[in-house]
């Protein structure tokens, strides 16, 4: 009885060529789109769960978005590159993809995660993921450029806003304030140029630390982007995300 019941969950009638139509990509093969769709708790065990697709899925999708990143930003330093993709690729942004696709109404899950009860960010981020992944697999990186122009650039544009207008000294403040309880300092370390025209190096202080300093034609831009300098390595020395 219990073979039949996990049976049942694990193959739920799914209308898959909506869901191809959703995603706008027709499957080779199925079962790689099916394997994608099953959460842990509706497959017959973990390895016919999405969970391995998820992890392959994560890393396709992020070098979608560095590449594309790279491509629509020529102009952007590699701090910002870091900052946008960062954004795009969080299990908050994931999800919310997820959710305009409609991919929950084809996830097939156990008794233990009923789909009319609020599902999870994380399993809606790891489904799209996997769908991802499961593109990848089938048709290669093509159907997921795809995916990433329509469904995930406007979520890259919408952060490029933020973060090409942001004021990295006003940040660099307010995360060393929460964090280290002090205010950063900046000092020249260098200039260049005739009085008329100075350059300044200037270097981002936070505590005795002292950050990779930047040029600038004033003082101000410097300290903008010595700011940036240091957002890059603070965030660079934290622990990746779980």
């Amino acid at each position: 009885m219990a073979k039949r019941e996990s049976r049942q969950l694990s193959e739920p009638a799914v209308d898959v060529a909506e869901c191809q139509r959703r995603i706008a990509y027709e499957f080779r093969d199925p079962g790689l789109l099916m394997s994608a769709l099953t959460h842990a708790s509706g497959a017959q065990h973990r390895l016919a769960s999405n969970e391995r697709l998820e992890f392959l899925g994560d890393a396709i999708l992020g070098f979608v978005v560095c590449e594309t990143l790279y491509r629509l930003f020529p102009d952007s330093l590699e701090g910002d590159l870091t900052r946008i993709k960062s954004v795009v690729v969080s299990r908050e942004t994931c999800s919310r993809v997820s959710e305009q696709l409609g991919l929950i109404e084809f996830l097939i899950v156990g008794k233990g995660l009923a789909l009319h009860q609020p599902v999870p960010q994380s399993v809606l981020s790891d489904l799209f993921e996997s769908v991802v992944a499961a593109m990848y697999l089938d048709g290669g990186l093509e159907p997921v450029r795809r995916l990433v122009e329509r469904f995930v650039q406007p979520e890259i544009d919408a952060v490029a806003a933020g973060v090409q207008g942001s004021n990295h000294k006003s940040i660099l403040q307010q995360l060393a304030q929460r964090d280290f309880g002090v205010t950063p300092t900046y000092e020249v370390v260098d200039e260049a140029g005739p009085d008329h025209s100075k350059s300044f190096h200037v270097s981002a202080q936070i505590g005795g630390r002292s950050y990779t300093p930047a040029w600038g034609r004033n003082k101000k831009e410097a300290e903008q982007r010595a700011a940036s300098n240091a957002l890059t390595e603070l965030q660079a020395a934290r622990p990746a995300e779980e």
